[in-house]
């Protein structure tokens, strides 16, 4: 008999995906795997709403706290790793419980998704050609390589990295992108939200986050050199409270910009979440939510 299906928890920032994990772990016997890529970091706990010890009430969580915040994520490595922690929860007769809103790295740990290599002297030459010969003469030459992805591209880095994919493999970039073609048998959970009340617990959420301390936990990891970092510096709220310890914003001013950079953010993972077809979408709020999501992974 072969392995169950892996489950995933998805749905906007704020939705309450953490909690129905950890209930659905304890009623199907599992342990959950983290998918939002700053959760990854260690120290980045209040801003991110990282679920605490008393919150994942006994249940094993994977992948969270293995980055410190001067180390860049990276969406290939983490494959590597949830797909290492499926087979183990799996080999001990347990249900891989997928809990994140990184749209990206729930697509890496599901579907078959490669991820070509890099080659940091071809990037070089590369970068180098671009500031001689300009974008157009780049384009043209992935446009003869690589028709769709130039008709797709208009971005210097992007342009740059398809060269060198197809340098190094000899396939296009575009053959590289992702289908939605599960790599091992999957059930998605979607939770379904009334817009507006999800505005109002995201302002909620960030005011309650103000309270309990994050500019004390941003200026911590400032400390330890957050700024240096490439990925945890981006994370919401994080950026704009570095704002406040450069004198250039208030605590009332940060806050507000997080409340609507994080509804954005909410907006734009349910246009992505929204175009697979393959979602089974929960009522948030339903009292038999968890049951009706453990029917659905059995």
């Amino acid at each position: 008999m072969g392995s169950p299906p892996v489950i995933a928890v998805v749905g906007p920032t704020g939705s309450g995906k953490s909690d129905l994990a950890v209930n659905l772990a304890l009623e199907l016997d599992g342990e959950v795997i983290n998918a939002d890529a700053m959760q990854f970091y260690r120290g980045m706990d209040i801003g991110t709403a990282k679920v605490t010890l008393a919150e994942r009430r006994g249940v094993p969580h994977h992948l969270l706290d293995i980055l410190d915040v001067t180390q860049e994520a990276s969406v290939s490595q983490f494959q590597e790793q949830v797909r290492a922690a499926i087979t183990d929860i799996h080999s001990r007769g347990k249900r891989a419980i997928l809990a994140g809103g990184s749209g990206l790295y729930v697509r890496a740990a599901l579907d078959v998704l490669e991820f070509p290599g890099t080659d940091p002297a071809l990037r070089r030459q590369l970068e180098e050609e671009l500031a001689a010969q300009g974008q157009a003469a780049l384009l043209a030459r992935l446009h003869a390589v690589d028709p769709v992805s130039a008709g797709r591209l208009s971005d210097d880095r992007r342009i740059i990295r398809a060269l060198e994919v197809h340098q190094l493999t000899g396939r296009p970039f575009s053959s590289f992108m992702p289908r939605r073609e599960y790599f091992q048998p999957a059930v998605q959970v979607g939770l379904s939200v009334d817009r507006d009340q999800l505005r109002e617990r995201l302002a909620l959420r960030v005011h309650r986050m103000v309270d309990n301390g994050l500019l004390a936990e941003v200026e911590r990891l400032d400390a330890q050199g957050l700024r240096q970092g490439k990925t945890a510096p981006r994370a919401l709220g994080y950026a704009q409270f570095l704002r406040v310890l450069d004198g250039e914003a208030t605590v009332p001013d940060a806050a507000e910009e997080t409340i609507v950079a994080t509804r954005q953010f909410a907006r734009r993972q349910l246009t992505w979440l929204r175009a697979d077809p393959r979602i089974n979408w929960l009522d948030w709020q339903d009292p038999g939510l968890t049951a009706r999501a453990a029917a659905l992974c059995t």
